[in-house]
């Protein structure tokens, strides 16, 4: 892009990384060979004033040129410099965007792989770090690994419920990117930094009054012995809180902005941190569970300063909070509430699993944690599949270039992906407890319970990725209400059934048979509503859609 003016040529040259003024350029002067000119941020030869005035567009702005030397005004022109800004930083955010929908269905599926495959971080974080625990836990104490269980809910599922604090801001930021208004995107970032502290102030005060009381009226009398090793655990585990809920708010961030490779870079170093950790203070030093909770705690407080480093790199502070108004709470609470409802079902169900297991005694106890948490690990695979759909649909369900033929050519790719993703992780997640339980534990009573779920096991993990890529194409499509309801209703039906057929006498296999049924569920219920003619892949009528888009 080149700008005129008499004499002067402005030549203004890509946008770097992190420029401290709008755009960076360089001034030469034709008709001079000496003096050799200063650059364009010299105020000694020349000085270049952008003067802001009344235009007959609000993105039309004055630039005015000012001799620096006698401060004679020199030329006035009528530039849009925003819409020049704009149309850069349109073009670089939604390259990905425009690429993934002009691609063939082979080429959208290597592009999801590309993306998701660091955005994988994002999740993977916190169950590897208890599945870690699990595997080293279980090399030393039976009576330990069972107190995991309860533990690992308070800690792990709780910090569930506040994932609409994720999808909040990768929904807030991503609109306001979308808008060009980066001082915005800061401002959105600072209030759900400041509610993300908040938070998790609160969380580890909670913890450490009623740590102790909640575990005890979780885990019932008849398992009294492992209450204190549990919430030796959870206490631990507890002073982490807010740095992980500030440490989701940068995650998120970063993928609202298409960046997937922070988290990975997170994955890595705390994993590695807690796992050297675990093996340290457990095996060598044998502080038991207490150390397993230490490197842990530790390795996610260096996760969430790794998320908010790459934040500032990017241009942002991580480190600036901004108290929100109240109408800003209502904006925010419109949006995650039928999140919350939906992560909170998730949560209850599979709370209400390890509470009946809790009833069967320490060896199903162990079982069923073991389980759970090599279950969870191998389901995390598929949530990158959900935010592929919640970061490339909306332009093609409500874009200017709308086009509802590619945004289900994109779903078929993202559910081939997540078939297959399915059958690899299930395949691999159930041989896993199946053919190496020693990685666990040693104790065969354990190892015969694990046995006897293998098939409902298989059945619950093969269909999640899928799952996942149905839900967050509702997600995108701002289908809030649909999917609110319809998880609220499997888990009615789901603890319903647990309750059933763990009463009926069927033990841990009447709970996993519960959760095949519940993930099932989940998947027929979102396929029938894409498919629909009401659905946002297939309706004209986008007027209740796009209305939750403009208010968010």
């Amino acid at each position: 892009m080149q700008i005129q003016c008499k004499a002067l040529t402005f030549t203004v040259s890509s946008i770097s990384a992190k420029p401290k003024l709008p755009f960076r350029s360089s001034i030469t002067l034709p008709a001079w060979r000496q003096p050799t000119l200063p650059s364009f941020r010299s105020s000694k030869s020349l000085a270049l004033r952008r003067c802001i005035r009344n235009c007959s567009t609000p993105n039309q702005e004055e630039l005015v040129v000012v001799d620096g030397v006698n401060g004679n005004r020199s030329e006035v022109i009528d530039v849009g410099v925003e819409n020049a800004i704009s149309a850069v930083e349109v073009e670089e955010e939604g390259k990905k965007g425009d690429d993934l929908a002009n691609q063939s269905i082979w080429g959208q599926m290597k592009e999801i792989v590309m993306f998701t495959g660091p955005a994988a971080g994002l999740w993977l974080c916190g169950p590897l770090m208890s599945l870690i625990d699990t595997a080293v836990i279980g090399q030393g104490s039976s009576l330990e690994l069972a107190a995991l269980g309860p533990a690992t809910v308070v800690c792990d599922y709780l910090c569930y419920t506040f994932m609409f604090l994720s999808v909040a801001t990768s929904n807030l930021v991503a609109t306001s990117l979308a808008r060009q208004d980066k001082n915005e995107v800061q401002h959105q970032i600072s209030i759900l930094l400041f509610i993300g502290l908040a938070c998790g102030v609160m969380m580890m005060v909670f913890t450490r009054l009623f740590g102790s009381w909640a575990l005890t009226a979780f885990t019932g009398a008849k398992n009294a012995e492992i209450v204190p090793a549990a919430n030796t655990y959870v206490q631990i585990r507890g002073l982490a809180w807010p740095a992980v809920l500030i440490g989701w708010v940068a995650q998120s961030a970063s993928l609202g902005m298409k960046d997937s490779w922070g988290p990975l870079k997170a994955l890595a170093v705390a994993s590695a941190i807690n796992g050297v950790g675990d093996v340290v203070l457990c095996t060598f030093l044998g502080y038991g569970i207490a150390g397993a909770a230490w490197a842990t705690m530790v390795s996610q407080v260096v996760a969430a300063y790794m998320m908010m480093d790459a934040l500032n790199k990017k241009g942002y502070s991580a480190f600036s909070l901004s108290v929100p108004s109240p109408s800003e709470l209502l904006m925010i609470f419109g949006l995650a509430a039928p999140v919350f409802i939906t992560m909170m079902s998730k949560v209850l169900f599979y709370t209400l699993l390890v509470y009946f297991a809790t009833s069967m005694g320490t060896s199903v106890i162990a079982a069923h944690q073991v389980l759970l948490q090599t279950y969870t690990m191998c389901t995390v695979w598929g949530e990158p599949l959900s935010q592929t759909a919640q970061s490339f649909m909306p332009e093609l369900l409500f874009g200017i270039n709308r086009n509802l033929p590619k945004a289900r050519m994109l779903l078929k790719s993202l559910v081939i992906i997540g078939a297959t993703l399915g059958i690899v992780v299930g395949t691999i997640g159930t041989a896993i407890p199946w053919l190496f339980p020693g990685i666990f534990t040693h104790d065969k009573a354990v190892t015969f319970q694990m046995h006897t779920v293998i098939i409902p096991y298989f059945l619950a993990l093969s269909i999640t990725p899928s799952t996942h890529s149905l839900e967050g194409t509702l997600l995108a499509g701002r289908d809030l209400r649909y999917i609110s309801l319809s998880m609220t209703g499997c888990f009615a039906v789901g603890g319903l059934v647990v309750m059933l057929l763990t009463n009926g006498g069927f033990g841990l296999r009447g709970c996993w048979y519960a959760l095949v049924g519940f993930q099932w569920a989940r998947f027929f219920l979102a396929l029938v509503r894409l498919l629909s003619r009401d659905g946002v892949l297939y309706s004209e009528d986008t007027s209740r859609y796009a209305e939750k888009v403009k208010a968010a």
